[in-house]
């Protein structure tokens, strides 16, 4: 294989998927020391990608669509990339990366518009495999010779987020030195079954005030959506939905002792910093903990023991809203 000196990783979806995919450049340049990784993103996960010491440059797919098909083409043209790797299938990204002849363009045999637009296609599907979706994605860089199966201990010591920018006044002199620091996320956005306001108000008032300060994180809308939650334990709680931005919420977490919260991003983020990180999680395929659980040195799980698919087409999850409130607050204080 000639050399490679720069590679494009395409992930254009959410932010926990995007953390997941992260080991890989950490891995390629494990590989191949001078390559340069290029990580084409949308806007909204751009703190996480420069957040990370693996990768050179974010390339914005939002500012990628906002352009003309000509245009899209001579800005992959002028990164003279010699690989990209579609760690999720687009199918525009995939077109554009042909038509800019990229010399070695990676992705996944079963997509059909990768049978014309790819020319290294690896066989493995991730709905039905029993790997968690870290290791999934290294499966794409055998085309490139990595055929090494990867542990999730392994792929843990790969994200490299040293990149991380100084916490700001304002949100440090919430800490409190002499608690343990924790941050409850009960909201997703949609992307997970959610554990329920009543479990994370039951899990607040388990915990010992004189041992935990307990901040509650989430977007604007999320707090708008947990306003009576946040007025009823306001006087147990610190309040931040919607008062920080992604690159202040990465500082946040680094800064802080856990994190507790569903299948989200923030959770991804708080185990990829080596933070405990405590995932609620359903039992269901293709979002159970083996596929989708944080991976880092602290990262744990909370799943209950069963096979149900009464949620599968959404409505509360009964399977875990079962988990006990006092099971986690067991664990925190093993934490302490």
């Amino acid at each position: 294989m000639e050399q490679i000196k720069r590679i494009i990783i395409s992930r254009t979806d959410s932010i926990g998927d995007v953390i997941l995919t992260l080991p890989l450049c950490g891995i390629l340049k494990n590989n191949f020391p001078d390559v340069e990784i290029y990580f084409l993103g949308k806007n909204y996960v751009k703190d996480i990608i420069e957040s990370s010491v693996f990768i050179n440059r974010f390339i914005s797919y939002d500012q990628l669509l906002n352009v003309s098909k000509q245009e899209q083409i001579t800005t992959f043209k002028k990164l003279n990339a010699d690989v990209i790797i579609h760690v999720f299938p687009n199918k525009k990204v995939a077109k554009i990366a042909k038509k800019s002849k990229i010399p070695i363009r990676i992705g996944t045999s079963h997509r059909i518009f990768h049978l014309f637009t790819c020319n290294r296609k690896v066989k493995f599907s991730r709905r039905k495999s029993d790997l968690h979706e870290a290791q999934l994605n290294t499966k794409l860089l055998y085309p490139l010779n990595i055929d090494k199966e990867f542990s999730l201990n392994e792929l843990s010591k790969f994200y490299g987020l040293k990149n991380i920018k100084p916490l700001k006044k304002e949100l440090s002199v919430l800490i409190d030195t002499e608690k343990f620091n924790l941050i409850l996320h009960p909201k997703s956005k949609g992307s997970a079954r959610e554990w329920g306001l009543e479990n994370f108000e039951r899990l607040i008032n388990l915990l010992p005030q004189k041992n935990f300060k307990i901040f509650i994180t989430g977007t604007e809308q999320e707090g708008n959506l947990m306003s009576d939650f946040l007025e009823r334990n306001k006087d147990k709680i610190t309040d931040l939905s919607g008062k920080m931005s992604l690159s202040d919420l990465i500082s946040f977490i680094n800064s802080l002792d856990a994190l507790v919260a569903a299948s989200t991003g923030p959770l991804h983020i708080a185990a990829a910093l080596g933070k405990h990180a405590l995932g609620i999680y359903a039992p269901m395929k293709p979002i159970h903990p083996g596929r989708w659980k944080p991976v880092g040195t602290n990262a744990s799980v909370f799943v209950v023991d069963k096979e149900c698919n009464k949620c599968k087409k959404g409505g509360i999850c009964e399977c875990i809203m079962d988990i006990s409130p006092l099971q986690i607050a067991q664990k925190l204080q093993t934490l302490l």
